[in-house]
This record gives structure tokens, sequence and C-alpha cells, in this order.
């Protein structure tokens, strides 16, 4: 893992009814290590999301901005650790992320944690705490590859009014230092499966359920695509 950490990197993303995970994994085998913490294979994140009052960084993603942030408490529960993360999507299409460790997630940043966000998002931001949003994750490590492979499921997420959830779906994420589809083992059995990569943000697809009333209308396809991978 400490050769894989990746804070700067470039991210392939896909998204796959769950039904399809257990024949990916038996595929996947060969070519990846799975992550063990206390003999765990599938560990719980916690996650509480960070906005402007307008919703600039939804909006930043919405309207396809270079240079957006989204920033975020998380809480890596099986290694009883917790991160003040502020995730960076340059003009490049990389994802630089940056992070200073929290004694626990907060709806209420302390004076540090402010002066840290300006500091990395390059201008006086005033943000609030938003929404949750949990998952577990199974993490693989390719064999030969710098790759790291995330799969998260039974993704739940909430605010103060409103709750759902994608447990039906499984997001994937292929994380390498500079994007290549024939050297991801992955992205082939992906290939193999017709599973498609695709842009998507847990952060966005759960804030447009969470309030529907907000700006969606270049998330229309993939809020469609969603809508039916949850069908059963």
């Amino acid at each position: 893992m400490d050769d894989v950490k990746l804070m700067n990197r470039t991210d392939t993303k896909f998204a796959f009814k769950l039904e399809k995970l257990p024949l990916i994994l038996e595929k996947m085998q060969p070519f990846y290590r799975v992550l063990s913490i206390n003999d765990k294979l599938i560990h719980d994140y916690r996650s509480l999301y960070y906005d402007t009052i307008g919703r600039k960084f939804y909006l930043d993603h919405h309207n396809r901005r270079v240079n957006r942030n989204k920033i975020r408490f998380r809480e890596y529960v099986g290694s009883d650790l917790t991160f003040l993360e502020i995730k960076k999507k340059n003009n490049k299409g990389r994802t630089i992320k940056k992070r200073i460790k929290a004694t626990k997630i907060s709806d209420k940043l302390t004076v540090e944690q402010k002066q840290y966000i300006n500091k990395i998002v390059g201008q006086d931001i005033n943000v609030e705490a938003k929404q949750w949003i949990n998952f577990s994750r199974i993490t693989f490590v390719h064999k030969v590859q710098k790759e790291r492979l995330t799969i998260d499921i039974d993704l739940t997420f909430n605010n103060k009014d409103s709750s759902g959830d994608l447990k039906k779906i499984v997001i994937a994420e292929a994380k390498q230092e500079r994007m290549s589809r024939s050297l991801s083992d992955f992205m082939k059995i992906a290939k193999e499966l017709h599973i498609l990569p695709m842009r998507i943000s847990k952060y966005c697809m759960s804030t447009l359920e969470l309030n529907p009333t907000l700006k969606q209308n270049r998330f229309k396809e993939k809020k469609i695509f969603i809508n039916k991978l949850k069908q059963i």
C-alpha cells in the first residue's frame, strides 16, 4: 500500500449492479492482492462532506469546471484514523488529495482546519457540513503494475432532512499514476463484461437525491443510468 498511495493520480470509475461482483472478484484473483486490516477484507468508511451555502463544489462539478475541489472529513473505521481531506481535480484531469489528521469527524471546523482549507483551495472560503456518505470498501493492489483499485458497496447517504442509498450498485475506481486501460487487468475484465467507464461522483449523485431542486441538467444521463442499475 505504501508504494501505491497515489495522492497525485488519475482515476477511472465504473458503476455496475451488485450481482456482477462475485464473477468480477473471481476474475481478478490472479492479478490483485486484497488489503487486510485486522483480518478484515471489507472496511467501513464514514464521510461528512462540506460545501458552501450556494453549493459551489457541486455546481463546479456539474458545470464541468476544471480545478475544482471537494472537502470532507473521512473516518477509516478499521484503521481508527480520521482525516480532513481536500480533493482537487486539476485542468489535466489529475486528482490531487491533501489531508491532515483529525481527532474525529465534526460538523464544525476549527480555526486551524479553516486555515488549512483556505491554503489548499487558494482562497478564503466559507463552508458548512452538508451530508454524510457512508460505505464499505474492498481495496486491491495490482501484483505488478502501480495500480490501486477500490470497490465500494452498501453506500448510504443522509442529511438532517432526508436519506437514501445505492445498495444495489457497486462503484469501482482504478487509481493509476498515469491512466492506461491496457495495463489495468480490472479494466480489461470490465470491458469483457460490457461494463464501461463513467464519470460518477458519490457526492454529486447523493446531493442530487437529497436536494432534487438543485441544477442537474448535465447529470440527467447519469441519473437515468443509476436509476436503471437500482432496479431489480
